[in-house]
């Protein structure tokens, strides 16, 4: 089915995209992260260098969170006769989780009818309970004062904060915005990474080897303020080594951005960035 069926009449609900990614399977089994259904994320069409993605599979009682979240969408707009009822897809018996799978794992959604910004919140959380290290994947780096400010704070406490962008952008004037924000960031300490080859569009989050979060929200006020979008939050689980390898692999087809570079910015993209900083919550 349609998520909100276009009709031609002005109305700002057309900003609030379904930009979850879920996959269930027998509610056994679920899949979330930032690959949709199109040829680039699977790299058979390259259309901005390597496409780099993260997704995280799920078994166990947590499926259960994921299949509500879809069933929520589908019968939000789906034909009375289509709507599905939820206990039918309740499983009593979950196939019990080998011990060295266990963990504690909570998937989330969040989305633009209430005053709660659950993403934000799941991030600034993160940040603001970082010890060693915070690593980041993120395709748009588009951020309010608040995680600005978090950011910084962790990096000049001594935390290692590090952010992967893309190296080849897949919206230039996205692009621009998110590169506006290096300087200050970089200046507080955070170090921040382009990834050569291509493309980041993983959301991927991890925090001294204990906590992680893998989902679809971009940092970017579009993700953070106006979408459906969901997500994992893992603790002590053994996926969260995996996702910290796979940041350290990716972390070393990285250029790092540095002050230096950014000083060698032209003034006519610095004044361009500026305007389109003006915008930038429209982004």
């Amino acid at each position: 089915i349609v998520f909100n069926r276009y009709i031609p009449i002005f109305s700002t609900v057309f900003n609030n995209r379904d930009h979850r990614k879920i996959l269930v399977i027998d509610g056994d089994v679920a899949f979330t992260g930032g690959i949709n259904f199109a040829d680039e994320y699977i790299n058979e069409k390259q259309r901005f260098g390597y496409w780099k993605d993260n997704g995280v599979r799920i078994t166990g009682k947590a499926v259960y969170s994921m299949t509500q979240m879809f069933l929520q969408m589908w019968n939000a707009f789906a034909l009375e006769k289509d709507k599905l009822d939820y206990e039918k897809f309740c499983l009593e018996d979950v196939r019990p989780l080998a011990k060295e799978e266990r963990g504690i794992v909570l998937p989330y959604s969040d989305h633009p009818l209430d005053s709660e910004f659950v993403g934000e919140s799941v991030y600034i959380n993160l940040i603001n309970s970082a010890q060693k290290y915070i690593y980041f994947f993120t395709p748009y780096l588009i951020i309010d004062n608040e995680m600005v400010t978090a950011l910084t704070l962790a990096a000049k406490s001594g935390i290692d904060v590090r952010i992967i962008t893309p190296g080849i952008p897949d919206k230039k004037l996205v692009y621009l915005v998110t590169q506006s924000y290096y300087y200050q960031l970089i200046e507080a300490g955070v170090r921040i990474f382009q990834y050569t080859p291509g493309f980041i569009h993983a959301k991927t989050v991890v925090v001294d080897d204990k906590v992680a979060t893998v989902g679809t929200i971009n940092f970017d006020y579009r993700s953070l303020y106006l979408h459906f979008e969901c997500g994992v939050w893992m603790f002590n689980c053994s996926s969260i080594y995996e996702i910290k390898e796979d940041y350290m692999d990716t972390l070393a087809k990285c250029d790092e951005v540095t002050k230096e570079k950014i000083r060698e910015t032209s003034r006519l993209k610095l004044f361009g960035q500026s305007l389109l900083r003006l915008v930038a919550p429209l982004m």
